[in-house]
């Protein structure tokens, strides 16, 4: 059966995880649904490029933004490449197909002054929850980590000796990151609170609930939240708002694109350089300060 096919192809071959997996067939199974009805057809493999446009339509009339039409359509796109892949079909209908414009979305970082308010001017406590909420943002601000990343993280991954933390990244590719001094001493007090939990179901887990089970991801975006709320007045605060703020503030600094993208994960530059507009910004800032033809002179 191709679709099962399919499936097994994008967890085993592309190692997606589980929830992309589970996004792809959601996006078919909704094309699925409307092929049959609007067209009574019972599969997808032979849709026409008609077909497809009309379900396009269709969501564009429900007002489904531009972005998930696009994501739908490339779930899509990505089975008809597979089954051309296994020689079921000897055209893909997609081929010439031109994905919807969509606004870019610009994410403001948070300052480096909005950083310095959270680290060094707020309270944590020195017990568990304190410390551990401390390190989450720290590891965030100081690495780059994805949320998903971080919830992942195990003991062993963290080498106290040689200052550097092991990620198991998108499609389980890992990379080393260097940790910073400060980060090393809010790890060791850190764990040692850890320790002290009465209990302790998932071991190997390097963060923690006070239950002693692993963290979840949104107690992670709300512990963000809660902490930059006091701090920020931006629209969003978010774990990836700390990430984007990670890669800004190094390029503003003079940190090389190349740099940036290993300690990120990306597995191309232009997924880095969606962070570079910041950087250019405080170039544009150095260069009419400092260029002898400047009117700011």
């Amino acid at each position: 059966m191709p679709f099962q096919s399919f499936i097994d192809y994008l967890l085993l071959e592309k190692n997606y995880s589980k929830l992309t997996v589970k996004a792809y067939e959601n996006d078919l199974s909704n094309f699925l649904i409307f092929n049959a009805a609007q067209f009574d057809q019972e599969g997808i493999e032979d849709a026409n490029y008609s077909q497809i446009r009309s379900w396009i339509v269709e969501m564009v009339e429900k007002e489904i933004s531009n972005r998930s039409i696009n994501r739908k359509v490339s779930a899509l796109n990505t089975y008809y490449k597979f089954l051309l892949k296994i020689g079921e079909i000897e055209a893909n209908p997609l081929a010439k197909h031109k994905a919807l414009k969509t606004s870019k979305k610009i994410q403001i970082p948070f300052s480096e002054a909005e950083i310095a308010i959270v680290l060094d001017e707020l309270n944590f406590q020195e017990d568990f929850q304190g410390l551990r909420d401390k390190l989450i943002i720290e590891l965030f601000y100081s690495t780059g980590i994805r949320r998903i990343e971080l919830v992942k993280l195990e003991l062993k991954d963290v080498d106290v000796s040689n200052k550097t933390l092991k990620v198991l990244g998108k499609r389980n590719k890992e990379r080393f990151v260097p940790l910073l001094q400060s980060v090393i001493q809010t790890i060791t007090k850190y764990q040692e609170a850890r320790n002290q939990l009465e209990v302790i179901k998932d071991k190997d887990h390097l963060f923690l609930t006070q239950k002693g089970v692993k963290i979840y991801e949104t107690l992670v975006y709300r512990i963000i939240n809660e902490y930059f709320s006091l701090a920020s007045t931006k629209v969003k605060k978010s774990p990836h708002i700390l990430r984007h703020s990670f890669a800004t503030h190094l390029l503003n600094q003079g940190a090389d694109l190349n740099a940036v993208k290993e300690l990120l994960g990306h597995s191309s530059l232009a997924a880095t350089q969606v962070y570079t507009h910041n950087s250019i910004a405080e170039l544009k800032k150095v260069y009419l300060n400092t260029h002898p033809r400047s009117k700011k002179k």
